[in-house]
């Protein structure tokens, strides 16, 4: 029997299992559509059915468990954060908690109307217009006709898509899909809203917009369950977070806690050990690179303008005492197009004799990266000889995000450029043409 809690819990979750069969490409792969089918016949007719529902070793399949023995409890009115990395089974629990697909073992009870928005157009239809998409949605929810005829000009007014309202989804753009899933998903009241890491596709200010809303919903009363990669916005919006690791539940308890947990495991993660493609003779070597915040926590993304560490752990091999050691990095944009590097000896940082262990760290005061994803390289070598220690191109790729280098406006958009500079205007008095001084111009 469930315990009284479970019974008046928003969401109970009781060792739920996913597995996935996942195909792998055997040799041979050229054969034929004929042979292929001779061979598939013949594998049935010895074994019917039998590679297909356990995953024989023969018919190239494999099993994949997307979430192992997950359980845990949210009460009515709780904000949830579910954090972890890509394929961690984030997206395969909410899929679970919204019927969309069965778990393989466990069981799980949800109570109460839910309202989910797990990945671009979930719930909306192409071929339909965004006005009848609205009572669509609003019917798959069990609400009345005149319940939603009361919401709609509010969620028409949010979606910002007044002018496209009799125009068929399938036109819209993907920002424009979003703005009016969530505007549904929100305004109809759900006792639950599940949201996954789709609002990344809005822009800034209509996610600042949705985080307000879902504050707002949730303020009433309602559960929120929400997955993000933005861990400040996970630590704003959820008292909350689970942990998801591998499948399995690493940790489930106050937000602060589980996302310090959660960045020390991508720290340790960040093992550059087994990159086979790295330069140098290897007597210096960067074991593990992290990105810190001027107070020493760990950032899972950076915002622009933030001051930053950038820390090279290193260990050294050399059987010699090793000095005047250069440790440059480089920061390029995907396209690989480097926008600035920085050595410890442009600003006079001369290390000594090198330890066995420790930390290349430069601190970037104000980083001046616009919103984006950036690679970064690193070079250890010597400054006399040049003898080249370490070097390994695109060791890892990290986020830039957010607001905070202008604290009146936001960023302008990377159209007009990935770097940031201060800058400060004044309202000036007309200048005398002759005060100006003439071009300096070299011969």
């Amino acid at each position: 029997m469930p315990s009284s809690d479970a019974m008046t819990a928003a969401i109970v979750a009781e060792g739920l299992s996913k597995k996935y069969l996942i195909a792998h490409q055997r040799e041979q792969a050229d054969l034929s559509l004929r042979d292929a089918l001779a061979r598939g016949v013949g594998q049935c007719l010895k074994a019917p059915f039998r590679p297909w529902l356990k995953g024989d070793p023969e018919s190239g399949r494999e099993e994949f468990w997307a979430l192992s023995e997950v359980g845990f409890e949210i009460r009515p009115g709780e904000r949830v954060g579910i954090v972890g990395r890509n394929g961690a089974g984030k997206s395969t629990l909410l899929k679970i908690l919204s019927r969309i697909v069965e778990p393989t073992r466990g069981r799980f009870s949800v109570r109460g109307r839910v309202a989910s928005l797990l990945e671009v157009g979930t719930g909306v239809h192409g071929e339909l217009t965004g006005r009848e998409n609205i009572y669509l949605n609003g019917a798959l929810l069990g609400m009345r006709k005149a319940e939603i005829r009361r919401k709609f000009d509010e969620i028409v007014q949010f979606a910002e898509v007044e002018r496209f309202l009799d125009t068929p989804v399938k036109r819209y753009s993907s920002g424009m899909y979003v703005r009016l899933a969530f505007s549904v998903a929100a305004h109809l009241e759900p006792d639950i809203l599940i949201v996954d890491e789709v609002l990344a596709v809005g822009d800034i200010s209509f996610q600042k917009k949705c985080l307000e809303k879902m504050e707002s919903v949730t303020g009433g009363g309602r559960t929120l369950l929400f997955v993000s990669h933005n861990m400040s916005t996970v630590a704003s919006l959820c008292s909350r977070s689970i942990f998801l690791a591998n499948g399995r539940v690493a940790l489930d308890g106050p937000t602060d806690a589980v996302i310090n947990e959660y960045f020390a495991f991508l720290d340790n993660a960040c093992d550059l050990s087994t990159r086979t493609d790295r330069k140098g003779t290897g007597e210096v070597r960067v074991t593990r690179i992290s990105l810190r915040s001027e107070a020493g926590a760990p950032l899972n993304a950076v915002a622009p303008g933030q001051t930053v560490d950038i820390c090279l752990a290193f260990s050294n091999r050399s059987p010699q005492p090793l000095r005047g050691i250069r440790s440059m990095i480089t920061v390029h944009n995907r396209q690989g197009q480097p926008i600035f590097s920085q050595h410890n000896q442009l600003s006079g940082t001369d290390y000594g004799a090198l330890p066995e262990q420790g930390e290349f760290i430069c601190r970037i005061p104000r980083l001046p990266l616009n919103s984006a994803f950036y690679k970064l390289s690193y070079t250890i070598s010597g400054f006399g000889d040049s003898t080249l220690y370490d070097q390994l191109a695109d060791a890892i790729e990290f986020k830039v995000a957010g607001t905070g280098f202008f604290p009146n406006a936001r960023a302008p958009s990377n159209s007009y450029g990935q770097t940031l500079v201060d800058g400060y205007w004044r309202l000036g008095e007309p200048a005398d043409q002759g005060n100006y001084a003439e071009p300096v111009i070299s011969s």
